[in-house]
């Protein structure tokens, strides 16, 4: 029976869930657990009650640590919120206690599964996960860069009138201000980006993938769907063993660090990640990138 525990019910959460719920997935049982145990029980019923339409049958319930034994996937998405005038170091700091308290209570468990992390930073909070639970690398996935790829092929799709999924391009470096896109590498069908569009329309797609986080939170306080739905392909690329290339939050042992690259993903966690061939201009944007991580690795530490 393969088993998801989502820790953190909060709009990231309940919108994997939802994502799975409405997907045909091979999750058979779907634990909820929430600092809130009654709104976590609530969440667990409301689900429930759309079984009737869902496309597979899923038993869901709210849950406590114990039912982390034999969990094939735990997501992580519980954290604190940003507050105005913190620094994203304050951040970290505060989601390493919380980590530090849900992964202490996952050691005391049997699992041997696979961790999957969406709390931002979630480079630095993947990391995090890895030293505290001592779990191999391959074992500790972030969402990394995913949605911001998924962004980046909706863009290119809607300037080219193009179904995303016949665009091959991804966003790779910190999920944050430092990513970037690897041009070199984008192609649309089997030709080239750079066929289609000039510089000054890529510079604006990156720039707008770059900012779509912040535009949505101006509008309407957050940003959750999306990441649900990536949460969902990254589940069923592992339980469905199906060796996808996705643009996760992968560890660089050189550099001691996670961060957005493509991986191949299968049901023992990251199989091997896929190092692009760069430019020298990419190759700077991307030891730019692992330079802010490290610093805030190094200042968190």
């Amino acid at each position: 029976m393969s088993k998801v525990v989502i820790i953190g019910c909060g709009n990231v959460g309940m919108s994997y869930a939802y994502s799975l719920l409405n997907q045909r997935t091979k999750v058979e049982e779907l634990i909820l657990i929430d600092l809130n145990k009654d709104r976590t029980i609530g969440e667990a019923m409301d689900l429930n009650h759309g079984l009737a339409f869902a496309p597979s049958k899923i038993n869901i319930k709210a849950g406590e640590y114990s039912d982390c034994n034999n969990a094939d996937i735990i997501c992580i998405c519980a954290g604190r919120n940003q507050e105005v005038g913190e620094t994203r170091l304050d951040l970290i700091k505060k989601n390493y206690e919380v980590f530090k308290s849900i992964i202490n209570e996952i050691n005391k468990t049997n699992f041997k599964g696979i961790y999957l992390i969406a709390t931002n930073p979630v480079d630095i909070m993947s990391l995090i996960t890895m030293k505290l639970s001592k779990f191999p690398s391959s074992k500790v996935i972030g969402s990394g860069t995913m949605l911001d790829t998924a962004r980046l092929r909706y863009l290119i799709g809607e300037k080219l009138d193009v179904n995303p999924k016949n665009v091959h391009a991804y966003v790779i470096g910190e999920h944050g201000d430092s990513e970037f896109v690897p041009w070199s590498s984008a192609i649309v069908g089997l030709r080239s980006v750079n066929e289609y569009m000039s510089k000054e329309d890529l510079n604006k797609i990156a720039s707008d993938v770059r900012n779509a986080a912040y535009q949505i939170i101006n509008k309407k306080g957050a940003t959750y769907y999306g990441i649900g739905m990536c949460l969902t392909r990254i589940t069923n690329a592992i339980l469905d063993n199906d060796k996808s290339i996705l643009t996760v939050s992968v560890y660089d042992e050189k550099q001691d660090l996670y961060y957005g690259m493509p991986a191949v993903v299968d049901k023992k966690g990251i199989r091997e990640i896929i190092y692009l061939k760069l430019t020298d201009e990419e190759r700077n944007k991307l030891d730019n990138s692992i330079e802010i991580l490290k610093k805030i690795r190094n200042s968190y530490e």
